[in-house]
């Protein structure tokens, strides 16, 4: 029997906020031209820092208010979500509804393989780098990797800084071998495996010396300017993370896909 004890605090319906909390303070609308830009990244947030669970109907009107935004860029801010696989589209007999997306196993494994990938190619980058700069760079992915280890350790660090740490240790290496299309790329996909990471990352906690090992090839790749290392490196971190997920997921359940 599964348990389902990750679940977040957000009901299962936008509407669902507690009355009793304080007001939310009401901002200055944007400007015209940047509303929709304002309304994606917005929604984006809420549903990737778990403020809106998988699988919730997406109220529009709601979401206007909450955002002060008006309903047109909230609108076509829900079907660019779409297009980036947020948000879906749930059909019954007598209508549909837009839902936020699940988070199934199938996805994350999907989600992480291209990750991996895309870091992979960023990791070749790092690798074609001056000596000069790579050691910089290992010397940087060395000390977050450290400040990692301690928390695996109980020897500092609240567990709550895991995830900002190892995101900043990919970024560090996509920052410095991806131009930007790559980067693009990256941007785009990031914030998808974020919501797998922020959901399932309390229960991922005691992997934390797998990966913190993992790192260090990566790290010696990059030191050693050893281009097949780096990238292959990645990709298994990725992969290896997966499978941990996939674990916790079968666990708890997937969230949203009742």
């Amino acid at each position: 029997m599964k348990t389902k004890t990750l679940t977040p605090t957000t009901s299962n319906s936008v509407r669902g906020r507690n009355r009793d909390a304080a007001p939310e303070k009401k901002r200055a609308k944007p400007e015209h031209g940047t509303s929709l830009l304002t309304a994606f990244q917005e929604i984006r947030e809420l549903i990737v820092h778990g403020k809106i669970s998988p699988g919730t109907w997406i109220v529009e009107a709601d979401l206007a208010e909450r955002l002060n935004l008006s309903r047109t860029p909230v609108r076509a801010a829900i079907h660019w979500l779409q297009r980036e696989g947020y948000v879906l589209e749930h059909r019954n007999v007598s209508k549909s509804r837009m839902i936020v997306a699940p988070l199934t196993r199938e996805d994350a494994n999907e989600l992480y393989r291209i990750i991996g990938h895309l870091e992979g190619l960023a990791g070749r980058g790092v690798a074609e780098m001056p000596e000069k700069e790579r050691l910089e760079l290992g010397k940087q992915l060395n000390e977050v990797n450290e400040k990692l280890l301690a928390i695996a350790d109980g020897r500092g660090g609240p567990s709550s800084d895991i995830f900002d740490l190892d995101r900043n240790f990919h970024r560090l290496i996509v920052k410095a071998g991806a131009g930007n299309r790559l980067s693009t790329l990256h941007s785009a996909i990031e914030p998808q495996t974020e919501r797998y990471w922020r959901l399932y990352a309390s229960s991922i906690i005691n992997a934390l010396h797998s990966s913190v090992d993992e790192h260090k090839e990566i790290i010696q790749g990059v030191l050693e300017g050893d281009a097949d290392a780096v990238e292959r490196g990645l990709q298994s971190n990725w992969l290896k993370g997966a499978e941990r997920l996939g674990a916790v997921i079968d666990m708890f359940g997937e969230r949203g896909s009742w």
